[in-house]
């Protein structure tokens, strides 16, 4: 695709080509806040969230998982302790600030997580390779989400599972509830918790621009993964989805 095609970067459009930098910014400004602000947003729901993720991928002991976008680690050590000693865990993110984050907490918490700076949209891993590919909450920061999730599925095993839980579209009747909260509660509260409401007026917006859970999963099945269907967590606040590699 050339410089000059169009993507959105939240509400605005920007150039294809200046995306990836301009969410790089908004990541290396949150970083260190990022899980304070996740528990503050969400009133802790996100680890209830990717509680349910682990159990849903079916990981077991021994298994082969990669984290994209996995930022600040929480579900790399959540499935560091299912895949035990002979499984392996990888974390990797396009961001270096939010990667940091993510390995020194690993590194403290004694888990042996290699963590790895890359881009979803070419992951430098071998075809057919893990068991259980998980991307939360990083899908809807990506420029090409149907490169990225061809890639995803390239890097399975068959009969392997990608897992995508993001923010998706509300049911009805709360919308105009959830409108205000992000709107005009969420950047006051990123400015008085993280001194950054421009950052998350953007994840605000983003989240809109994100597709809702029939186009995800059609996007999923048009990349080549089979028997997708999703979860709505929280009223469809946030979706899990899950395909297979067959």
């Amino acid at each position: 695709m050339s410089d000059s095609n169009q993507t959105h970067f939240g509400f605005k459009t920007v150039k294809e080509n200046e995306k990836a930098s301009k969410v790089g910014q908004v990541f290396h400004s949150v970083a260190q806040k990022y899980d304070l602000m996740n528990d503050v947003m969400s009133a802790g729901l996100h680890r209830t969230w990717k509680r349910f993720a682990i159990e849903v991928s079916g990981v077991k002991a021994g298994d082969k998982v990669l984290d994209v976008a996995g930022g600040s680690g929480d579900l790399s050590r959540l499935f560091n302790k299912k895949v035990g000693p002979t499984g392996q865990v990888i974390l990797t993110d396009i961001n270096a600030s939010m990667l940091a984050v993510g390995r020194d907490r690993l590194i403290d918490d004694g888990a042996a997580v290699p963590a790895l700076q890359c881009d979803a949209e070419k992951l430098p891993f071998p075809d057919n390779h893990f068991d259980c590919v998980i991307v939360a909450f990083g899908l809807r920061n990506m420029t090409h989400k149907d490169k990225a999730l061809a890639e995803m599925r390239r890097v399975l095993k068959t009969g392997g599972r990608l897992l995508v839980l993001e923010f998706s579209k509300v049911w009805k009747p709360l919308a105009p509830i959830y409108d205000a909260y992000s709107f005009k509660l969420l950047p006051i509260m990123g400015k008085l918790f993280a001194k950054d409401a421009d950052s998350y007026q953007y994840l605000a917006e983003s989240i809109r621009m994100h597709p809702d859970q029939e186009t995800l999963r059609q996007m999923m099945l048009d990349a080549g993964l089979a028997k997708v269907d999703y979860y709505n967590l929280a009223a469809g606040v946030v979706a899990l989805h899950k395909g297979w590699k067959v």
